[in-house]
């Protein structure tokens, strides 16, 4: 059955492309009835469902909130008509408040109500917004949209294909989430297999770690091996606070430098420049001492001050720096986990200084770094190109 639409409507002639014989080209207002809600005060509106607001209120973009009482009943298309987002698309059912800035779409006739909310979203109905520092959408303007028209039973085996097509789309996406939470998985299996010596074969002409403990510090008695009790030889064990040290950059006045803050180094915005700070060298390592992030390396790429929630990270020139990295990446979600503070989270320093760091020779820090290095860039190719 062919859906009907409203009487005495002229034949449109400039259509945008061509449609099936037993489609047709007509407007929104042809076969919907288009209505904007009713006002209502913030006050009136609960952010949690309860007792007496139990009734879902829907605004601009999307659900508001909660409020005692209904304007509508059963299942519609939503259109937001306010705000950057106007044209927005929801979908409600039931008992709801439809606020003002949100147009209900009631089908003028038997329409399909799946078919009408995904011709909705195709028609980008936010391109026809008024330019202004407030956009929005008016009805008279939704009214006049063209849109393609096919018979009712086609609007269904349309809506039919299209959840078919959307739950695989779906599963395709949740194999995606499954295969990066198994990509982060290996590589903290590879960490682990690094640190415990299990990652690249020994060489017994390597020289023993012990020997480069003693450079590092001369006094230094190797403690037992606490949660690593089957090291390969050559091996040894120290706390993290032995090969390296939190400090700040030395005090300068009166140099405009780039401030090397979290946000500028994570490229999430342009540079800002200060006249005084503590000054950092290109290359350096900055830790994050503040925020919930705490634990987080970044490696300079220019000379600056340091950021107010960093420090220096120092790692003693006997120990691969790349090494000492991996191992602290490797300990990221426990220094997270055991922040203090309370109002500001702050890296638990006690905690960073006691890591039990395995130390393998000099040489084999080379060659883990390297086949890490590998391994990660494979993976990170993988998750590129998911």
């Amino acid at each position: 059955m062919f859906i009907t639409l409203k009487p005495h409507k002229p034949h449109y002639e400039n259509v945008p492309f061509e449609v099936p014989d037993n489609w047709v080209w007509t407007t929104l207002g042809d076969i919907f009835t288009l209505q904007a809600g009713k006002n209502i005060t913030a006050k009136d509106i609960s952010e949690k469902q309860d007792k007496t607001h139990c009734f879902p209120c829907y605004g601009g973009n999307g659900l508001r909130g909660y409020v005692s009482s209904y304007n509508r009943e059963g299942r519609f298309p939503l259109i937001g008509r306010q705000g950057a987002l106007c044209g927005n698309i929801n979908e409600a059912n039931g008992r709801f408040y439809a606020t003002e800035h949100a147009v209900v779409v009631d089908t003028y006739c038997d329409t399909n109500i799946d078919w009408a909310i995904n011709i909705l979203l195709y028609l980008n109905l936010n391109q026809y917004a008024t330019s202004t520092a407030q956009p929005g959408l008016s009805v008279a303007t939704i009214n006049e949209v063209m849109v393609p028209v096919p018979p009712l039973k086609e609007q269904q085996r349309i809506s039919q294909k299209l959840n078919d097509w959307f739950c695989l789309i779906d599963q395709i996406e949740q194999g995606k989430e499954d295969l990066q939470t198994t990509i982060k998985q290996t590589k903290s299996r590879i960490l682990d297999l690094a640190i415990h010596g299990k990652l690249v074969p020994q060489d017994p002409n390597d020289e023993p770690a012990i020997e480069l403990l003693k450079r590092i510090n001369p006094d230094f008695t190797p403690c037992d091996n606490g949660h690593y009790t089957q090291l390969p030889d050559g091996w040894t064990i120290a706390p993290m606070q032995i090969l390296c040290s939190l400090i700040d950059g030395d005090k300068q006045n009166g140099i405009e430098r780039i401030n090397l803050d979290v946000k500028y180094l994570r490229g999430e915005r342009d540079a800002k420049t200060l006249t005084s700070g503590k000054y950092v060298a290109t290359k350096s390592l900055l830790i994050l001492v503040d925020g919930e992030n705490s634990g987080e390396v970044f490696r300079t790429p220019i000379e600056g001050y340091q950021g107010s929630t960093f420090k220096q990270l120092f790692i003693n020139e006997n120990m691969n720096s790349r090494y000492v990295l991996q191992v602290i990446n490797l300990h990221r979600r426990i220094l997270r986990e055991n922040k203090v503070g309370s109002a500001i989270p702050h890296l638990n320093k006690k905690l960073f200084k006691a890591i039990e760091v395995p130390i393998p020779p000099y040489k084999e820090q080379q060659r883990i770094v390297e086949t890490i290095n590998k391994v990660f860039m494979s993976l990170d190719l993988i998750m590129e190109s998911l």
